[in-house]
């Protein structure tokens, strides 16, 4: 397995239909953009969230949060969210919604 397919659905769901929102498959699994930036992935059963600088260490507090690390450096601004903390809708709609690339696209109306 090389992403966890339910929480990919999750994140389709929590993106819904904005504009210019794509999918690649890097880092071993699957990576949601928004006009091109990252917005969030799902690497085996772990999403990962682009949660930009001014949110990064109040995310870090949070429960089953880490810092996304695939190089041994820590990317800053990137968190790794465990299973525990994005295994419903409402869970992953929220941490999808911290990332400043979803604010910059809307949903059509």
């Amino acid at each position: 397995m090389a992403y966890d397919e339910g929480l990919a659905e999750r994140v389709r769901h929590a993106l819904g239909r904005r504009p210019g929102v794509s999918e690649k498959k890097m880092f071993g699994g699957l990576a949601f953009l928004a006009g091109g930036k990252m917005v969030c992935g799902v690497v085996k059963d772990e999403l990962m969230v682009r949660v930009g600088p001014e949110r990064y260490g109040d995310a870090l507090r949070r429960a089953h949060v880490r810092p996304m690390d695939f190089t041994g450096r820590p990317m800053k601004g990137f968190v790794f969210v465990g299973a525990a903390a994005c295994d419903t809708e409402e869970a992953v709609a929220q941490w999808v919604a911290l990332s400043p690339v979803v604010g910059a696209t809307r949903a059509p109306g």
